[in-house]
């Protein structure tokens, strides 16, 4: 019996018509956008009906209706979806503006299904459309670069507490020699951020890794800082305020090269 979404999908393409396209998170799933977890739960499938024609009526699937022109289709593993672009726009009628930045960070990101100016166009063609004000929030905040969920949430904390814009993947370079790829950073305060998911913790390679990019750049005088779920959750606010007093100290060249730990709150 077929389990995952694109197994699914796979079973159901046979019985749509020519006009007929999975659609929002169904689509975002089968090409690999991330969703929060409510949506990955969907049991349903969302099949999207191009022009005048009624929308499928089947169990197990939701129906919609779009006008010709407005939603595109083309074919991935197998099934026929909407186009990355419209489908992006389709999930705004489901997803908040940060779970959109997410999205969009992966579509023009580690994905590479889009760039940011076709996203630009397609909202602009969307004046008027169901949910383009949150699709306008959510395009003001997405950057190319991301390479995981977990950077678009440390990325959209630290701006939103106030800091400037951090460099996204950047390699840190010292002299001509290449020291390590880092998720997030502040070059002229030499402080790195790295965000750490479940991976890191359970898969014994990606932890020696960590830990040898830790001490190499310790080594060049830089500041490491290791951000958890946690971090850009409930403890967000001591997050923010912490790095922030690491690039203020790191701007004015107060790095201790002793350690490479975060100074603890006062009070």
């Amino acid at each position: 019996m077929p389990r995952s979404v694109e197994e699914r999908a796979r079973a159901l393409a046979p019985r749509l018509r020519p006009d007929q396209v999975f659609s929002h998170t169904t689509a975002a799933a089968i090409i690999g956008i991330p969703l929060p977890r409510r949506a990955e739960r969907e049991a349903r499938l969302h099949v999207t009906t191009i022009g005048t024609d009624q929308a499928l009526r089947v169990r197990g699937a939701i129906g919609h209706r779009a006008r010709l022109g407005t939603v595109r289709k083309t074919v991935s593993r197998g099934a026929p979806i909407s186009t990355p672009v419209d489908t992006f726009v389709a999930l705004s009628t489901m997803l908040s503006v940060d779970e959109l930045v997410i999205a969009g960070d992966a579509l023009v990101g580690w994905l590479g299904w889009v760039t940011i100016d076709e996203l630009r166009v397609a909202v602009r063609r969307r004046r008027g459309f169901r949910g383009v004000r949150r699709l306008r929030d959510a395009l003001a905040e997405i950057r190319p670069g991301s390479r995981s969920p977990g950077e678009t949430r440390t990325r959209l904390a630290l701006t939103r507490g106030g800091l400037p814009e951090s460099a996204l993947n950047h390699d840190v370079v010292v002299d001509g020699v290449w020291i390590a790829c880092v998720d997030l950073a502040f070059p002229e305060a030499r402080v790195a951020i790295e965000y750490e998911s479940d991976l890191h913790r359970t898969d014994p390679a990606t932890f020696k890794k960590d830990l040898t990019r830790g001490e190499h750049l310790k080594d060049v005088d830089w500041w490491l800082v290791r951000v958890t779920a946690d971090d850009v959750g409930r403890q967000v606010e001591r997050f923010v305020a912490r790095v922030r007093r690491l690039v203020i100290e790191g701007r004015s060249g107060r790095h201790d090269t002793r350690s490479s730990a975060l100074p603890q709150p006062i009070g």
